[in-house]
């Protein structure tokens, strides 16, 4: 996807921060006043902090770009990466489908006014109880991963007189270079039937031998934030092989391939394919498969989650403590931390940062952003230059943050979760409303104490 820094009259961001912003983001002197046309000072004001932000027009434009550049195809989006009604309520409004993980993002995309058939559901260990509630939603596609779940599909398709449409999830061997925790593509991996074993030959045998299942075509996902097309190329080339293999040795045509998500997209300096790209690699990959293995067209689907709702987001934090060491190290702690994105702790991930609020000259500095928990690791962002110091008060803004930080949120060390809005035409609508410790506390229950004291 490609990036779109701010308008020239926002230069004096310094184009390295600025094009990691939304488009919307304004800046003066290297300070986030404004986003979606609404003063960040008054959002701050408004909602308090830690505040995630969504930009509407950066949301809907990303959408647009991949159904434009993928024209043809299906485009999913992929809720995990930000699971709020709103935002799937866009999505769908944008003509995208919607992947699925788990019973509570398929009751967000119910809840959004999704339509069964235009629901994919993943996961690695879905239950029974999920599978239920699948059946009855009337989920489009169920993206099966593993043999025992093939059975669990058997017994409730039997209980219920319903038979499954399926995508096979299969495990074609392509490595990535990004974080261990976030490939998903290689042969040792939870997820998927292994091809190199011949596994995922089994379970194509196994799926067409149930009686409630109909196996419709395959699936794969290489892993998350990758910046280039040539992993997706060779993946195109080994699923469509495959697909030929399952016609030759078992008769069955097979007509749809879902090549899955995992776009990168720009959280530093970052410089990852933009879509048109992408969708041109990917589809010249299929159609080159299939012209070789003689394949009738194909029903395409990606999944992207993070490529198009990550830039979208920022956060708001409020500095609250400036700690000063001998040698030069600045700790800047801030009202949130890993409970409010945990990536930089889980990942080493990075992020671009701005001072946010109502500008002030000054010098520039370094300094460690860290978060309020109890932990040595709570870090937001190590070596991270500022254009000025920054004070007791001040705000601070973290760009790129849409995905995975409200979704991965917690309450460790009982910290109510932050709210998010989204911001378009100078006005802010509430996505999720903030915690409060009442909230927190809710589903703690008192005990009586006697048989302990004793």
């Amino acid at each position: 996807m490609a990036v779109h820094p701010t308008d020239a009259a926002d230069a004096a961001a310094s184009p390295r921060v600025a094009r990691v912003f939304p488009r919307t983001a304004r800046f003066v002197d290297g300070w986030l006043t404004a986003i979606g046309g609404v003063d960040v000072a008054d959002l701050a004001a408004r909602y308090d902090t830690p505040l995630y932000v969504l930009d509407g027009d950066e949301l809907v434009a990303r959408m647009r770009a991949f159904r434009t550049a993928f024209d043809g195809w299906e485009v999913a989006y992929a809720s995990k990466a930000l699971c709020v009604t709103g935002v799937v309520q866009i999505a769908a409004a944008e003509g995208l489908a919607v992947d699925v993980a788990s019973a509570g993002e398929l009751a967000t995309a119910l809840r959004a006014g999704v339509r069964g058939q235009r629901l994919i559901f993943h996961g690695n260990n879905k239950s029974t109880a999920e599978l239920n509630l699948a059946a009855q939603a009337g989920v489009g596609r169920i993206v099966v991963d593993s043999f025992d779940e093939l059975e669990r599909l058997r017994q409730v398709g039997e209980r219920r007189g319903h038979v499954f449409d399926v995508l096979l999830r299969v495990t074609p061997g392509v490595d990535t270079s990004t974080h261990a925790f976030i490939r998903t593509g290689h042969d040792d991996s939870k997820f998927g039937f292994t091809l190199s074993t011949g596994m995922a030959a089994e379970a194509v045998e196994a799926a067409m031998a149930l009686d409630g299942v109909r196996v419709h075509g395959l699936h794969c996902h290489l892993g998350s934030q990758l910046l280039s097309s040539e992993v997706y190329e060779r993946a195109a080339g080994i699923m469509t092989a495959f697909l030929a293999e399952i016609s030759n040795l078992q008769g069955l045509q097979l007509d749809e391939l879902n090549l899955g998500g995992g776009f990168g997209i720009t959280y530093t300096d970052e410089d990852p394919v933009p879509v048109v790209e992408h969708a041109a690699v990917l589809r010249e990959a299929v159609a080159a498969g299939c012209r070789r293995y003689g394949l009738p067209p194909l029903h395409m689907t990606v999944e992207p989650g993070r490529s198009i709702v990550g830039p979208a987001g920022i956060t708001l934090y409020e500095v609250g403590t400036v700690k000063a060491l001998d040698g030069g190290r600045i700790y800047l702690s801030v009202d949130g931390g890993m409970s409010d994105n945990l990536r930089p702790a889980l990942y080493g991930a990075r992020h671009t940062f701005a001072p946010a609020g109502v500008p002030r000259p000054g010098h520039a500095q370094r300094v460690d952003v860290v978060g309020k928990h109890c932990e040595s690791g709570d870090f937001l962002g190590r070596d991270v230059e500022l254009p000025v110091p920054l004070e007791a008060g001040d705000l601070l803004a973290v760009a790129a943050t849409g995905a995975y930080t409200h979704t991965m949120a917690s309450n460790y060390n009982r910290l109510p979760r932050p709210a998010m809005v989204l911001v378009a035409d100078g006005r802010a609508q509430l996505l999720v409303r903030r915690e409060t410790v009442d909230h927190v506390l809710a589903r703690d229950q008192l005990l009586t104490l006697e048989p302990y004291t004793r």
